[in-house]
């Protein structure tokens, strides 16, 4: 059984600087760092990462760059992320495995070997706490705005079986807030309704009840303006193949939007 560990992580610009956290967002990164440790533990050969941030028009694109390298000025908030370096290796074996595996299944996948491609804040931001060893490959994908949360939900099920059926083991991120009705106050919360709705998600999640969230997930994206419309936590439901549990480390707030950091792992 390849993957190791599955994730929810927050990708919050603020959070970017570790001297520059504000006090509100504190107890989040702790559980951040809390998760970096679970996944050292868990030792894994690669990391596979959605965010949310690398958003795509039509295609589901996998980053099978031998290696990642660049320097991130967010073009959503290049107040807050400015000038940030990051260097990881890839791994185009299991990306292309990824790539074929989407096609084979009639997908629109697109393989992206591009050095010069910047990687998004979605991406850079949680790997700077949660990935303790930089020499640890990482492969990335895109949200597809044209796919549907069924369509984003098989996705998922071809990127796990492509993890069941490979000798290496997987962390998979998925890198993105639940629900995300934004507004200019830093610290706000979402509303009482939202923030709810994300804890009756989450719970389906803690609980190991992967029907219960699949069915809520339509409704709960439209109610609760889901960020990336939910499709990074639809790849996540069609990853997870067998019978798990989950742990919820933290939930926060950031503009409206509220943050679990939340971990999953095959139960038994």
């Amino acid at each position: 059984m390849s993957l190791e560990l599955a994730m929810i992580t927050p990708h919050t610009p603020r959070i970017c600087h570790r001297d520059r956290i504000p006090e509100f967002q504190k107890p989040m990164v702790e559980a951040m760092v809390k998760c970096a440790d679970m996944i050292d533990q868990a030792n894994p050969d690669v990391v596979v990462l959605i965010s949310c941030h690398w958003m795509s028009s039509f295609f589901h694109y996998v980053d099978i760059t031998p290696r990642h390298q660049g320097i991130l000025t967010a073009v959503e908030c290049p107040d807050l992320i400015t000038d940030v370096p990051y260097d990881y290796v890839g791994h185009p074996e299991l990306g292309r495995q990824l790539v074929q595996a989407g096609k084979a299944a009639g997908m629109s996948v697109v393989g992206i070997d591009d050095p010069t491609y910047i990687w998004d804040y979605g991406t850079v931001v949680p790997l700077r706490y949660l990935l303790k060893r930089k020499e640890t490959p990482v492969v990335d994908l895109s949200v597809c705005w044209a796919a549907s949360i069924e369509e984003s939900i098989e996705w998922g099920r071809i990127i796990g079986q492509v993890f069941e059926e490979s000798p290496l083991r997987v962390v998979f991120l998925a890198s993105g807030a639940l629900a995300h009705n934004l507004g200019r106050t830093p610290e706000l919360w979402p509303n009482i309704t939202e923030q709810a709705l994300d804890r009756e998600f989450c719970n389906y999640l803690v609980n190991g009840d992967r029907d219960s969230a699949v069915s809520m997930l339509p409704s709960y994206v439209r109610a609760a303006g889901v960020e990336s419309g939910g499709r990074h936590v639809a790849v996540l439901l069609g990853v997870l193949q067998n019978k798990f549990k989950g742990e919820l480390h933290g939930y926060g707030p950031s503009s409206g939007s509220g943050n679990p950091v939340l971990t999953i792992r095959y139960a038994g």
